[in-house]
């Protein structure tokens, strides 16, 4: 059985009995189900009903059609197309916020008033056509980007390993990765600038090419190297990556590390101490052969490296701030799992538009 397509609903507000009666007969022969309005306030009354299209007279003897246009866009969706008298009205109301999709002069011809409605809804088509191109591009993006993540948290002996992600609903290039070694762990935080699939793919090239670096004795020479790597990418794509990737050797409890431009690393003592880890330089992919210098932290029993993201950042006024923040949530956490939980708990408000990244190391107690 075929189901017949919903018929799609106009609402004709205009006062001339003889206009409204030939936009009625008009828009009914092109499929439409029509409701006439012979004011505005009979016409709000019958807007809130639900409308496809509204035909909007701009001279009503109890409204104007401009402040009555902007009251109907603050509930309806509607297509809005603005009727006048007179041709040099349409060029000020273009200038106006009025809200309208489309404005006509009287007297109009039924075929111009016809092209000018298909028009309206063909560009609804092409819309809906791109916004759903655009959802299929942020799912595969998305499957991509928690691809790039690792599948189980990491156990290192007297070491606790923990990360949380929360994609944003455009999808960004955030990633953590992580990796056991016979001497410790490697771990790296990244955000490739961009949305979508270009940055999801920027980020995953940017994870292949660390873990591809991680033989070389030196974390300085192995981050130059990946660098050079990915530059040509970054500059075809015209975009750059904020890294962090960090070195621990279990035994001292030493962690080497690079940041290009990621800045929100934070050594938090088991006191509740906090201080924040040095960038050495941009982040890769900003400026054609930089160079990044190593640094080190030692992390004691009971001390934790935090690697967040900007987006957690967005919630605080200052970096000072969201800097007590996450000490005071690492320092009062049982673990690194639990410290990461909170952490991506708190960034769950209107105000964070970005992706989310928490990665969480810590020294257990002796």
């Amino acid at each position: 059985m075929t189901v017949a397509p919903e018929k799609r609903r106009a609402l004709v507000v205009e006062d001339d009995v003889d206009i409204r009666g030939l936009l009625v007969q008009i828009l009914k022969r092109e499929g439409f189900e029509v409701t006439e309005a012979g004011t505005a306030s009979d016409g709000l009354e019958k807007a809130r009903a639900g409308a496809d299209l509204i035909t909007l007279d701009l001279n009503l003897p109890d409204g104007d059609g401009v402040e009555i246009c902007r009251e109907v866009r603050t509930f309806s969706d509607a297509y809005i197309l603005m009727i006048t008298a007179r041709t040099d009205e349409i060029e000020r109301l273009t200038g106006l916020e009025t809200g309208a999709d489309d404005y006509i002069s009287k007297p109009f011809s039924p075929r111009e008033l016809v092209a000018r409605i298909n028009s309206l809804f063909r560009r609804q088509s092409r819309q809906a056509a791109a916004d759903v191109a655009n959802a299929d591009e942020r799912q595969r993006a998305a499957e991509v980007q928690q691809n790039l993540l690792p599948r189980d948290n990491l156990w290192v002996r007297d070491y606790e390993l923990a990360g949380r992600f929360r994609p944003s609903r455009s999808v960004g290039g955030d990633f953590y990765d992580w990796y056991g070694t016979p001497d410790g762990l490697h771990l790296t935080v990244a955000d490739a600038m961009g949305k979508g699939m270009g940055a999801a793919l920027v980020a995953a090239t940017v994870r292949a090419i660390m873990r591809s670096v991680a033989p070389q004795p030196s974390i300085e020479t192995a981050f130059a190297t990946a660098a050079r790597a990915t530059e040509a990418d970054l500059e075809q794509t015209n975009s750059f990556v904020t890294l962090f990737h960090g070195r621990l050797d279990a035994a001292t409890g030493v962690v080497g590390y690079v940041d290009a431009g990621h800045g929100l690393a934070l050594h938090v003592t088991a006191d509740g101490g906090v201080t924040r880890l040095k960038s050495a330089g941009p982040p890769v992919g900003a400026w054609p052969d930089q160079v990044w210098a190593a640094d080190t932290v030692k992390l004691g029993p009971g001390d934790s490296l935090a690697i967040v993201s900007d987006g957690l950042l967005d919630i605080y006024e200052t970096v000072e701030q969201f800097t007590e923040a996450v000490a005071g949530v690492i320092t009062a956490a049982p673990s690194a799992e639990a410290a990461c939980a909170v952490l991506l708990d708190m960034a769950d408000v209107p105000e964070v538009a970005d992706d989310v990244t928490v990665v969480v190391l810590r020294r257990t107690q002796d």
